[in-house]
């Protein structure tokens, strides 16, 4: 009797063996049942009842095989070919052909659907990893305990149960492929993925697209911002027609520049420098005593609680080091934040600034700072930032970073002023109005905010390799 069932309904049904939607006959579903009476299971799941397999299943595998890879996904993690595998012997009902209980085959097919739907709409919602967890235990502080925090995003945790939720429900398909991420730089990800079939590209690409994944805030395409990419030593300033571009130098790999989203508050000319204490630590303490080397670098050693400057030269590494005292090096030529100093709220103490190292842009690999951001145009950042400024103020702003100014109202100011103290502090401080979002980020292949085109960069900081360690088994072959 079996046999018979079996033969009939191996003419009856459309096999999909191409993934394609099986579209189910009142026949079928009665050929479907009459095999389960015959067999007395009383299996029951969420693809399938008595009466057949859901055609969601049919749609679920077509979209998953169709779907996954252009992602940077492998089917294979996704159950992909055990799926089309049980599919096929459930709509041919060739279970004693292949030596199968009807019952084994639809659990383990019920199963694998459930897990496929689960892990691809988490995933594609919220990444399948949780990047907060693993850099921020990568590295170890230099100079002391614990470990180095290098991502300053609050990041939303993987929703699993809005997704096992969605699997009893009517739009359960609806939710799945809305799953897939809508930003900018992951579309374009996306088509040069689709676009090359170099294995070790589609690799970056797949790996970068993960990024784009976490539940952190993302640049918008239209958004006025400052964008600086890391791996591209790079920072593109973005503002309707307006793309800014200019080199960067960036944390050492010890010193890692942490990632974050921010805004620029406001800026600063001709700061001073207050050395922070992993840097004291580090670089400073050690020549205790030695005036000679303060005053070359200007630094100034001054009391916290009194604000008394002290004599460098009776002052000692412990007394540095305990944490009571601040070093600061004066503004102006010299001055290691250079000329001016871009800030944005954070939790790193770090910000963009000038340097008074000009030479280091030049260099290849610019990963030499202890985590601020060196910029390699400060007076083009600051008009872009001020970008409803008139040119007095522009050239207020030249005079006191000491750059020729360029009206004749300026040059007459420089002019009168030849014998006053320099730098000429016209600008001391600036409010950013309205506020400049700034994006830190790390992306070894990235969409060029000028032409569109994605460019790729070496993997500076290892944190390709950190992705793939903990997903390699999902990323694309």
């Amino acid at each position: 009797m079996k046999k018979l069932v079996v033969m009939w309904m191996a003419g009856l049904l459309f096999v999909a063996c191409s993934g394609g939607w099986h579209n189910q006959t009142e026949a079928d579903l009665s050929a479907f049942s009459t095999y389960v009476d015959s067999l007395d299971s009383a299996v029951q799941g969420k693809w399938f009842t008595r009466m057949g397999v859901s055609e969601d299943a049919d749609s679920l595998l077509s979209y998953l095989r169709r779907e996954v890879p252009r992602n940077g996904l492998d089917t294979t993690a996704f159950f992909v070919p055990q799926i089309a595998e049980d599919l096929h012997i459930v709509h041919t009902l060739a279970f004693d052909s292949v030596g199968q209980s009807i019952n084994e085959v639809l659990v383990r097919l019920d199963s694998n659907l459930s897990k496929a739907y689960i892990d691809y709409t988490t995933g594609l919602r919220y990444g399948l990893m949780r990047p907060d967890k693993v850099l921020n235990n990568k590295d170890y502080k230099v100079g002391g305990p614990g470990y180095a925090q290098l991502f300053d995003y609050e990041i939303k945790a993987p929703d699993k149960e809005t997704s096992e939720k969605q699997l009893t429900k009517d739009d359960r398909m609806a939710f799945f492929m809305a799953s897939q991420p809508s930003n900018y730089v992951y579309h374009a990800l996306q088509e040069r993925l689709l676009a090359t079939n170099d294995t070790a590209e589609r690799r970056k690409l797949a790996i970068n697209m993960e990024r784009c994944r976490w539940q952190i805030k993302h640049p918008e395409q239209q958004e006025r911002r400052v964008l600086v990419n890391i791996p591209a030593q790079q920072l593109w300033a973005v503002g309707g027609d307006t793309v800014l571009y200019m080199r960067i130098c960036c944390g050492a790999y010890a010193t890692k520049t942490p990632l974050l989203c921010s805004t620029i508050n406001y800026m600063q000319v001709n700061p001073e420098w207050i050395i922070p204490y992993n840097i004291i630590k580090t670089d400073v303490a050690r020549h205790g005593g030695d005036s000679a080397y303060f005053a070359r670098n200007r630094y100034s050693i001054v009391r916290r609680q009194t604000n008394d400057t002290l004599r460098a030269s009776e002052v000692s590494s412990e007394q540095l080091m305990s944490g009571n005292l601040r070093v600061v090096q004066k503004g102006g030529a010299g001055n290691s934040l250079g000329r001016i100093v871009f800030r944005f709220p954070n939790n790193f103490s770090v910000y963009l600034h000038d340097t008074n190292n000009r030479g280091a842009f030049q260099r290849e690999r610019r990963t030499l700072s202890h985590g601020c951001v060196r910029v390699q145009k400060p007076f083009d950042l600051a008009c872009f930032l001020l970008s409803d400024v008139d040119d007095w103020t522009r050239d207020q702003l030249r005079i006191s970073m000491d750059i020729r100014p360029e009206t004749e109202r300026g040059r007459n100011y420089v002019k009168d002023h030849a014998e006053d103290p320099h730098p000429l502090r016209l600008i001391q401080y600036r409010e950013i109005n309205p506020k400049v979002p700034v994006y830190i980020v790390y992306f070894t292949a990235y969409p060029n905010p000028a032409t569109g085109k994605v460019e790729f960069w070496p993997d500076r900081y290892d944190y390709d390799k950190v992705i793939v360690e903990k997903i390699g088994a999902y990323l694309l072959k």
